[in-house]
């Protein structure tokens, strides 16, 4: 059978208020082992180049440098064209900074090289120029990885259930149903959600206690990861003066133009494709009964819909995400090609989503409120469903 254009496969009202996912039509869950899939993909798409991979690092810096450079002019424009320039360039820089965070992330799952050590080093390098807790961030992102699409043992983007819905329905009904409302929500959460998520784990399951990215002892790591707490926070702690220095030796505003607006837009970013890799009213949750690695890994959606020239600077994140979760040591650009023969096998269990991002944003978030208390399988349900 043909792989799932999810852009295709759907029945609303029109509104978004009623949905009919593939557990509603029969969904049977995939049957297929690691094995054969694995099988299916030619060896070649498996083998990784340090010097392949350094060539991306080498291509993300030009960009950002020459871009960097082109905004030293904005100043000699005529007063009315700078804001223009200056927002050019903060979208510009934003979308190209996204592809240093992307390698750093495949630093993290072994597939930037052979070698642990380069990884480790190109990794805590890159991520930390970017702000993000390297060591911490790849211990619970392969959590992530062991567990997708699994209602116990995923540590991000678990659904809500309708009992925990039931504790803020009475606040959040009284709003929820306002577009300004829910738009206002959901800028907040692309701007501010990478932060909660580091600083407070918002995204991940309930915890016993605070969970955090820069805390050494909490639910999420445990002692022996202590050492490797600290060496991400001490990145953290020297990209930060770097920035005070420069900062003191130019100002606080050339350092916010520059760097800290597509800072803040690659946060935004980063939020917006995981959001749409794991959020979807056709991506199933298992529960433990049902669950096994390579149906949590399937859970999740390609997007071309990103367009060519982003997917491009984000190394394909976002268009090969499901080859990633099924092998995330393959190397990033060997993905395209090894998703082409996984939609031949994987068939119908493939999704790939072409609808216009702001699009499938919004209904992802209109519908995609809660799962139900029971069952192996799981389905978002909207909250016109509660």
């Amino acid at each position: 059978m043909g792989a799932t254009d999810l852009s295709r496969n759907r029945n609303t009202n029109g509104k978004g208020d009623t949905q009919i996912s593939k557990h509603e039509r029969g969904f049977i869950p995939p049957t297929l082992t690691i094995k054969e899939i694995r099988e299916a993909i030619p060896a070649h798409c498996f083998e990784r180049n340090a010097l392949h991979s350094l060539a991306y690092v080498l291509h993300d810096l030009f960009f950002i440098g020459i871009l960097m450079y082109i905004a030293t002019f904005i100043s000699l424009l005529p007063s009315q064209l700078r804001p223009i320039a200056w927002i050019i360039y903060w979208i510009a820089q934003g979308v190209v900074m996204v592809g240093p965070w992307i390698l750093a992330h495949e630093c993290g799952h072994g597939g930037f090289s052979d070698s642990k050590n380069l990884n480790t080093v190109v990794g805590w390098l890159l991520h930390s120029a970017l702000l993000v807790p390297f060591q911490a961030w790849k211990i619970s992102h392969g959590k992530h990885h062991k567990g997708t699409g699994s209602m116990e043992r995923d540590v991000v983007f678990v659904p809500s259930t309708r009992s925990d819905r039931e504790k803020i329905h009475h606040f959040a009904s009284i709003f929820e149903d306002a577009p300004l409302f829910s738009l206002i929500q959901l800028t907040g959460g692309m701007i501010f959600g990478w932060f909660f998520y580091l600083g407070i784990d918002m995204a991940g399951p309930t915890k016993k206690s605070w969970v955090s990215h820069f805390h050494t002892s909490n639910d999420l790591f445990s002692v022996e990861h202590r050492p490797e707490i600290i060496k991400s926070n001490l990145g953290i702690v020297i990209a930060i003066s770097v920035l005070a220095y420069l900062s003191h030796v130019t100002s606080f505003t050339t350092v916010l133009f520059y760097y800290g607006i597509p800072y803040l837009q690659v946060n935004a970013w980063i939020t917006l494709i995981t959001y749409l890799q794991h959020t979807d009213v056709e991506v199933p949750h298992y529960r433990e009964a049902e669950w096994n690695f390579v149906r949590g890994a399937i859970c999740t959606v390609d997007r071309p819909s990103f367009g060519k020239i982003i997917c491009h600077f984000h190394h394909h994140i976002a268009d090969t995400h499901v080859a990633h979760h099924l092998f995330s040591q393959m190397p990033f650009y060997k993905a395209q090609e090894a998703t082409v023969h996984l939609k031949r096998i994987l068939g119908e269990h493939y999704m790939e989503d072409n609808t216009s991002i702001p699009m499938a944003l919004w209904r992802s978030w209109k519908q995609c409120a809660f799962v139900e208390n029971s069952g192996d399988v799981v389905f978002y349900k909207s909250r016109k469903e509660f």
